[in-house]
């Protein structure tokens, strides 16, 4: 069976080259004076004011330009030479299908210059029939993130529809972690948090567009939110070799550097980032003394570019990354001599092809192989369970498109082929004579035949197989004066442990009143959801079955009951509206609901998770963002966020060892943990044209559910009682207290002769010092705290 895949991958790849996923525009042209003659050095600029992304070339001594690496927007282009009069035109680009522009420059009759200021036109978008937003590289970078293991998606979590929970679990919109990263067309649907693999290097992106709503039916596996990344590229950089080398520390004896580097070279392009670090508390910790909780890790990214003819384009992407930490320990943990360690290794490579048809037809092509190594080992002193992992996840992809600009159509069609080979070994048996103790509340019996302190053995399981996911979608971007509709289909055929098909119409629709700067909108969407494949085989055997806790037995029979496929009703009604030319709103509401919810049980609190589903989950939300362009400096953004999410047993899957709460779950509907009332998420950003600039972030959380522990029985427990005052156990249901949590950045940027030389900076997050929590006891989560106050600094060099 490998070598089958294997000779298969191989195959495919050369198909590749020969066939041809870009997910970004393009756009070309010349520049001419009132005779005709060709404007070598002419400046042009493509930017979204709202979006802030601005890329920026010069035309060539035949007057020729090209942008490439461009997010689907609305853009205003700008084009200036000495001695000519400007040039502005807002476009729209919406495919891979490349856009030609020819701009003829008058000559000035005195002094001219063009400011892009964010018109009505730019403020809202009336092409997006859902929700759709942007963040780029400028402003990622001047974000004060948290120090440790932390990737895109603390980036992510700023934009609203997102619950934020512990070592960069993020929940959009009342899911609980199903989101997609898709990385220059090659898709990745693992669980990145930086418990259970290895997060996106927020170094490498360009761009990242987050959808939320409508999500194109291009998309599928995890789509409770999707986050379209486009990565840094050496073409259009103008240098042969260019680059800059960062070096961070901040407190917990954090250190990390990032190196990257890039140029280009006649149509070749690349692209390079290095990135190291270590520190003192590389995950959330477990209580307020950080115990056992030091690691590091190591990420390096490629991209190379080739324009290979006038006709098409071939990209190379490979990424990998390292990550080896401590588990964090309880008290009574660390006492005992507890030392587990958690090991986590991936590496991914990807080619695309872009082939230009004609001038209004293009095609596509992405095959990509993703693996993922997680590797836990016990230790002598573990209590009150020892445990070992050894989980292998293979990913292979191969894909192609079609786009066609045919008039008022943008048509978008192609097809996915997915295989996965899974591997899973685990093992634990219980160490701690008084866990489970025969008599006592929540005994389990079970579990007798591993319990190691009264003559059992280690509970084993070991098991491969290999599941695929084959899809194809067509979609039409129909443009009708101020009508926009978005009508998509998808079908899904998913074989692995369970074989299931899905027809999936995706549609929707805008209308834009230019009068008053807004756009309302609607969609309907179905969603076909796979199961996570971390530990599926184990949540889904016999085994597991067997050690289930009686109240989950007695709810689903003798049978194991297989994961399926979460099938989802997704409604949404929203509205744009841009407020005189100093902002823009975006809100909207949702409503939907699901059969088969997928989450997860975490084992205790380690690095493991297993996949379970319930029988079904409603959830009603709204949301809304402010964003406010740079006036004099100044830039921002207010998201806010409201979730209710009601889940109804049974559950299915999973590993429920030390969660004596989830008999009272399996009783009726509950409130999940990933509800909460309000999460509000502000960014002020100031630029000085000197260099200077500050960035001040607060977030509002009201808090996620927790688990309806006793008060008695924690205060009583040394391991959690001084983390009483930070949960609410009387409140029905039981939640962490509410926390606001402010960061700040400051840095100086020295520019000279139009190039970085050097930028200097220093961070402070969680400013005021709050004590607070991301969940506590949770079935799913198990119990994590809010990183304490830090302060670090930053130097960088540009070459």
């Amino acid at each position: 069976m490998h070598s089958f895949l294997l000779c298969g991958c191989a195959a495919l790849t050369l198909f590749a080259f020969a066939l041809s996923a870009q997910t970004t525009a393009a756009i070309s042209g010349t520049v001419h004076d009132p005779t005709g003659a060709a404007i070598p050095g002419a400046s042009v600029i493509v930017e979204n004011a709202v979006t802030k992304f601005k890329a920026q070339v010069e035309s060539d001594h035949s007057g020729v330009f090209a942008v490439r690496n461009i997010p689907f927007h609305t853009y205003s282009i700008v084009v200036r030479r000495e001695g000519f009069q400007s040039f502005q035109e807002t476009i729209s680009l919406r495919s891979s299908v490349p856009q030609t522009l020819e701009v003829k420059l008058s000559l000035a009759a005195a002094a001219d210059s063009v400011t892009v200021t964010a018109s009505n036109e730019l403020l809202v978008d009336p092409e997006e029939t859902g929700t759709h937003i942007q963040m780029n590289q400028s402003d990622i970078e001047r974000l004060a993130l948290q120090t440790g293991n932390k990737g895109i998606e603390s980036v992510i979590v700023s934009f609203p529809g997102f619950a934020q929970n512990a070592n960069g679990a993020i929940h959009p919109r009342g899911a609980h972690n199903q989101m997609t990263y898709v990385i220059d067309g090659m898709p990745i649907s693992d669980q990145l948090t930086g418990a259970f693999a290895n997060a996106v290097d927020p170094n490498i992106v360009q761009t990242v567009e987050l959808f939320t709503g409508n999500v194109p039916v291009e998309y599928g596996a995890k789509v409770s939110g999707v986050a379209n990344i486009t990565t840094k590229s050496g073409m259009g950089s103008g240098r042969r070799f260019s680059g800059s080398v960062l070096f961070n520390a901040a407190r917990f004896d954090l250190l990390s550097q990032v190196t990257q580097v890039a140029g280009e070279s006649g149509r070749f392009g690349y692209s390079a980032i290095v990135n190291t670090s270590k520190s003192n508390r590389h995950l959330d910790a477990v209580s307020l003394d950080n115990l056992h909780n030091g690691g590091n890790n190591e990420r390096g990214f490629l991209r190379l570019d080739w324009q290979a003819g006038a006709r098409d384009i071939l990209r190379v992407n490979a990424m990998a990354g390292r990550s080896s930490c401590q588990l964090a320990n309880l008290r009574s943990q660390h006492a005992a001599g507890m030392d587990q360690r958690q090991l986590l290794r991936d590496a991914s490579g990807a080619i695309s092809w872009v082939h230009t048809i004609d001038a209004r037809t293009t095609l596509e092509s992405t095959t990509s192989y993703r693996s993922t190594i997680a590797q836990l080992s016990p230790s002598a002193g573990d209590t009150p369970v020892t445990a070992s992992q050894a989980r292998h996840l293979s990913t292979f992809t191969t894909g192609a498109r079609w786009n066609a600009v045919r008039g008022v159509h943008n048509i978008r069609a192609g097809f996915d082929v997915q295989r996965f080979p899974v591997s899973e070994h685990f093992t634990f048996g219980i160490t701690d004579r008084g866990f489970n103790q025969p008599g006592a509340e929540g005994f389990n019996p079970n579990l007798l035949p591993h319990d190691l302190t009264r003559g059992g053995r280690l509970f084993d399981f070991r098991d491969r197989q290999t599941g695929g996911l084959y899809s194809g979608f067509l979609q039409d971007a129909l443009s009708l004066g101020r009508w926009q509709f978005s009508l998509g289909v998808r079908y899904d055929s998913y074989r692995f442990l369970v074989n299931g098909n899905q027809l999936q119409p995706r549609v929707g629709f805008a209308y834009h009143l230019k009068e008053t700067g807004t756009v309302l909108r609607g969609s309907y969407s179905r969603t076909y959801q796979t199961p996570p494949n971390e530990n599926l085989l184990l949540s889904s055997s016999q085994q597991a079955a067997a050690i289930a806790p009686p109240a989950i037995q007695e709810n689903l029979g003798s049978a194991v009951v297989l994961l399926r496929p979460e099938r989802q009703n997704f409604l949404e009604a929203g509205l744009q509206q841009a407020v005189g030319r100093r902002a823009s709103i975006n809100a909207s509401y949702y409503h939907k609901n699901a059969t088969d919810q997928q989450d997860n049980n975490n084992f205790l609190n380690t690095g493991i998770i297993f996949p379970v589903t319930l029988s079904r989950i409603r959830v009603n939300g709204l949301e809304g963002r402010l964003v406010i362009p740079p006036i004099r400096g100044f830039s921002g953004s207010v998201s806010v966020t409201h979730a209710r999410a009601i889940s109804t047993p049974p559950f299915s899957g999973g590993l429920y060892i030390g969660n004596e709460a989830i008999a009272l779950l399996t009783a009726g509907p509950f409130v999940i943990d990933h509800d909460q009332p309000l999460a509000v998420h502000g960014v002020l950003t100031y630029s000085h044209p000197t260099g200077f600039y500050a960035t001040l972030s607060n977030r509002y959380d009201s808090g996620l559910v927790a688990n309806p522990s006793d008060p008695a029985q924690v205060a009583a427990d040394p391991d959690f009682s001084d983390l009483l005052p930070y949960v609410k156990l009387n409140a029905t249901p039981a939640r962490v207290q509410p926390r606001n949590i402010v960061d700040l950045a400051l840095g100086w940027e020295r520019i000279k002769d139009g190039r970085k030389r050097w930028d200097a900076g220093v961070q402070f997050t969680n400013l005021t010092a709050r004590t607070a929590l991301f969940n506590f006891q949770s079935v799913f989560v198990g119990t994590r705290l809010v990183q304490p106050f830090s302060a670090g600094a930053r130097l960088r060099w540009f070459f």
